[in-house]
């Protein structure tokens, strides 16, 4: 694997060509000493639901609320409402942002819940950035008003039974829609005796 830093060629304090490595996510410049680390970048996911009734059999039916990207990477793939935590934002309030800015629902008084993390690659401008995603349950009413919005071109609700992690094209978000997907219950309620994060790789 490259070094997260590769691109940065010269020192951005004193501006010196010798700006080498110093361990596996940092670079310092010889010349004046300064050491940069390159440290994962905070993003949060929503698993935004639904509860509905099947018209097949009357019973609820629990479904998730599925993006389409329209921007690279992975631009036309299925997506989950989400995006990088801004400075001086908590993780909630960046998740919160996210589900506003991408769907249009005001986001304020919305119960979330924290579920799990998957640390992840995100490839922008052709640099590999290091990321930590922080996966949150959200459950909105079935008649709740939403629009397709700045990243995203497209919102879908899917019954949960037949959500396809494969379709998603962020590696992170395909290994947590698995993670979740085959550990809710019937009854909609997430079961606690999660598997360990291990069991989903960060990367292919």
């Amino acid at each position: 694997m490259s070094h997260p830093l590769e691109k940065f060629r010269f020192c951005p304090v004193c501006g010196s060509s010798h700006f080498v490595e110093h361990n596996f996510k940092s670079k310092q410049c010889q010349d004046c000493g300064f050491v940069y680390y390159a440290n994962p970048c905070s993003a949060t996911v929503a698993f935004i639901l639904r509860t509905v009734t099947d018209p097949s059999n009357g019973k609820p039916r629990t479904e998730l609320l599925v993006a389409t990207r329209g921007k690279e990477p992975a631009k036309g793939t299925y997506d989950l409402v989400g995006g990088f935590v801004d400075m001086d934002e908590t993780s909630e309030q960046g998740m919160r942002r996210e589900i506003t800015e991408e769907t249009g629902i005001d986001a304020a008084d919305l119960s979330i819940e924290y579920r799990f993390s998957i640390p992840n690659e995100y490839v922008y401008s052709d640099m590999v950035i290091h990321t930590l995603d922080m996966f949150y349950e959200v459950h909105i009413p079935a008649d709740t008003p939403f629009r397709a919005d700045d990243d995203v071109a497209r919102l879908q609700w899917i019954p949960l039974s037949e959500v396809d992690y494969r379709l998603f094209g962020l590696h992170s978000i395909s290994q947590g829609v698995k993670r979740f997907v085959a550990n809710y219950s019937a009854a909609g309620q997430l079961i606690t005796s999660m598997p360990a994060a291990s069991q989903f790789p960060a990367k292919p």
